[in-house]
């Protein structure tokens, strides 16, 4: 895979280890973390609320962060890098994301693990995503609102190293131009 490959799905999906154990197998890449553009606003941060934040604060940040991811994408492709994107990038968002990157080949991949697969998921870890939203109630928006591009991955019973494999496998229905 060259370009960009922008992994997506809802939180605790496995964006995070999966993007960076694609980028360990491809032979020069750099691991895009969407969350740290957030991470970086000190003072006056936002936090993005769907529906309650339509045209706010958070919405705005929300724009910036993947306006940079974006960038930072094009750039490490620039020079030569195979750019993996890591970000919730869900419903009418996943396609104007597709239209910040100008880099070719991009390829989307949206990682589907089923809802129980997300809870147990989310128990394990020492960080939390879920605080507005439910589990089901933010696979239910993937499911019924984002536009079926690129690859989408049922991880439910796969590994990481059998994901990445099923993205290898699938890189050119991954590809979105």
């Amino acid at each position: 895979m060259r370009g960009v490959v922008l992994i997506t799905g809802v939180m605790a999906a496995g964006k995070s280890t999966v993007a960076q154990a694609l980028a360990e197998r491809l032979p020069r890449a750099a691991h895009v973390r969407g969350d740290v553009f957030r991470r970086m606003i000190v003072s006056g941060r936002e936090e993005y609320e769907p529906g309650a934040d339509a045209g706010g604060e958070g919405e705005a940040q929300l724009r910036l962060r993947y306006r940079l991811s974006a960038a930072t994408a094009d750039a490490y492709a620039e020079a030569g890098f195979t750019a993996v994107v890591q970000d919730v990038v869900l419903g009418e968002d996943l396609a104007a994301y597709v239209g910040l990157v100008r880099t070719r080949p991009l390829c989307v991949v949206v990682l589907a693990p089923g809802p129980e697969v997300v809870v147990a998921r989310e128990a394990g870890r020492a960080k939390t995503g879920y605080g507005a939203w439910t589990v089901e109630a933010l696979d239910g928006a993937l499911r019924a609102r984002t536009p079926r591009i690129g690859l989408w991955v049922d991880s439910s019973e796969l590994t990481v190293g059998e994901t990445v494999e099923a993205i290898l496998a699938g890189r050119e229905r991954a590809r979105v131009v």
